[in-house]
């Protein structure tokens, strides 16, 4: 095994890990959306990261899942949602985390959907 598949078995690990703190957190109402749907960028991003890794496709210090599924697609990786549905999570990487106005840019469900068919589509392309 190539040490890029390792750390992109590693990054799938971390994004799983993630799905499953933000499925927990799912029916927890009492939850700021801005608290659940952390989880959900994070897993998508280290999902994409994953993929980057294993495809050797260089990728840069961001959280932006814009940016990281643009550089992707760039790079001959169809991503499984366009950048733009994606990019819905990202204020919840940082911005969100740190205002207390809970601004909903897409419901759990719909962010659990992504979720499920990002971390699948990584798995599909990582997993030997």
């Amino acid at each position: 095994m190539t040490p890029e598949l390792e750390e992109a078995i590693r990054l799938l690990r971390l994004a799983a890990a993630d799905r499953d703190t933000f499925v927990y957190l799912i029916p927890a109402a009492h939850l700021r959306d801005a608290t659940v749907l952390f989880h959900a960028q994070q897993a998508i991003e280290k999902a994409f990261k994953a993929v980057m890794t294993a495809r050797k496709v260089p990728f840069g210090r961001t959280h932006n899942l814009l940016t990281l599924a643009a550089v992707l697609i760039e790079n001959g990786v169809a991503t499984p949602y366009p950048p733009d549905d994606v990019a819905t999570l990202n204020p919840y990487a940082v911005l969100f985390r740190y205002d207390d106005e809970d601004i909903a840019l897409v419901t759990r469900a719909e962010a659990a959907q992504m979720v499920a068919r990002v971390l699948a589509w990584a798995e599909d392309i990582v997993t030997p």
